[in-house]
């Protein structure tokens, strides 16, 4: 049996109808859209601010070549005279002796891992570079003029030359604890 050809005939004209009907509603609703948009670009005006005119631009010349370059060595040089004028007492001392070898090292670089008696003397033992040194009361340590002043079983005392944030020369007490167990 065979089925006749007109009820899929018929779907598809009623299918295509509908979809005709529906797409001619949307073209409606798109033109009533379209005349909105149209009413609301014309009430709405920008308000932009204009633009000031740009400023005149006066060049000025140079005036610092004229002046002393800050890292010359004629500025070095002034400002080394004038402190070899005006010698801080503390200072002058420790420029005009021999360093000692213990002097090239930083202070923290420097462990106190002992202390021995020699002569009724203590002596503290200082580890600088995986090497050990002895030191005694008197000795200079440290790149900041650090002289010994006392020497314990625990620690080693001693005194500093540094500058403070004005460029003055002050002494700074300072101390090397023992290490116990060594660094």
């Amino acid at each position: 049996m065979t089925r006749p050809n007109l009820p899929r005939s018929f779907a598809w004209s009623v299918l295509a109808v509908a979809l005709s009907a529906g797409l001619s509603a949307c073209d409606s609703d798109h033109n009533e859209l379209q005349t909105w948009m149209d009413q609301e670009r014309q009430q709405v005006r920008p308000n932009v601010q204009p633009l000031s005119p740009p400023q005149k631009f006066n060049p000025q010349a140079y005036a610092g070549m004229d002046g002393v370059e800050p890292f010359s060595a004629q500025k070095l040089a002034g400002a080394l005279k004038q402190e070899s004028r005006q010698p801080n007492s503390a200072v002058a001392a420790e420029l005009n002796r021999r360093k000692e070898p213990l002097e090239a090292f930083p202070l923290d670089s420097m462990s106190m891992v002992g202390s021995v008696q020699k002569k009724g003397l203590p002596f503290a033992l200082l580890k600088v570079d995986g090497l050990l040194y002895q030191v005694k009361a008197g000795d200079y340590i440290g790149q900041n003029y650090g002289k010994i002043l006392k020497i314990t079983e625990t620690e080693v005392s001693l005194r500093e030359i540094v500058q403070d944030a004005a460029g003055e020369w002050i002494e700074r007490p300072t101390t090397l604890q023992l290490q116990e167990g060594g660094k």
